[in-house]
């Protein structure tokens, strides 16, 4: 059964553009690119289920959030919109894509390819788990605790953007880690689907991000068989590293769409 998603619509005409986060982000890590998109296009920004404002539920296979995520067009009424899903979120939108390609205008998948990845969350998930049992009642406390476990700032950064305050004046995660950790495997996994996705996709990779190399591209292309890749010089966060850079490219992409 689908989740009702929470999500940002700015309005606006035309095909809209639906941006994915991913794996432990928000839309609200996007506000600052919607911002700038909402000049040009609708921008409809989403949670995925178990993450944000949208509800917890059990499964994180990539056919029930690309399912989550067709719901919502229903619901919004849209018949076809531009899909932009960074890293789980480009696995989502991959999805999406292969199966119900009608609906799909055109795909811009950041810094992920459609095969399965190795673990590589363990120190985050303990590290949320710490700032869970500590309950701590202010963001420096919380950084204290996230530390234990996750030496890089940045992302530790990135984390606490899940962190909300409750009644008791305590700090505490709005993520469903319980379902997102029991998922973890699903999360893993290579898209959902077969086969390719025909229409016009733009792959963004981070030069210094491991999640997309050389040796990643044959596969790249079996799947997205017109897709259009731009390396910029940043990691797995490019948006968030190259924002501007980010922003050139996918204006770009999207303008030709429209032409």
């Amino acid at each position: 059964m689908s989740v009702e998603l929470n999500y940002h619509d700015t309005g606006g005409e035309g095909t809209p553009l639906i941006v994915v986060h991913g794996l432990l982000g928000s839309a609200d890590n996007w506000r600052s690119h919607v911002k700038l998109w909402q000049e040009r296009w609708r921008v409809v920004a989403v949670d995925l289920r178990n993450h944000g404002r949208s509800p917890h539920a059990d499964g994180m296979s990539y056919r029930e959030m690309a399912d989550d995520l067709l719901a919502l067009m229903e619901r919004l009424q849209i018949e076809k919109a531009h899909l932009l899903g960074h890293s789980m979120g480009g696995k989502v939108a991959i999805t999406l894509a292969r199966l119900a390609p009608a609906r799909v205008a055109s795909l811009i998948v950041a810094d992920i390819a459609p095969q399965a990845y190795g673990h590589g969350h363990d120190a985050v998930f303990a590290g949320l788990r710490n700032l869970e049992r500590g309950k701590p009642d202010n963001r420096r406390k919380a950084d204290a605790l996230l530390a234990e476990y996750v030496e890089d700032r940045a992302t530790r950064l990135f984390l606490a953007t899940n962190l909300e305050r409750a009644d008791n004046g305590e700090l505490t995660l709005r993520l469903g880690l319980d379902q997102i950790e029991a998922g973890y495997d699903d999360i893993m996994q290579a898209p959902d689907g077969e086969g390719a996705y025909a229409g016009p996709s733009l792959v963004l990779r981070g030069a210094a991000s491991h999640y997309v190399p050389d040796s990643a591209l044959p596969r790249l292309k079996q799947v997205l068989p017109e897709a259009r890749l731009v390396t910029l010089q940043a990691g797995h966060w490019l948006h968030a590293e190259q924002p501007e850079a980010f922003q050139a490219a996918v204006n770009e992409f999207l303008a030709d769409q429209a032409s």
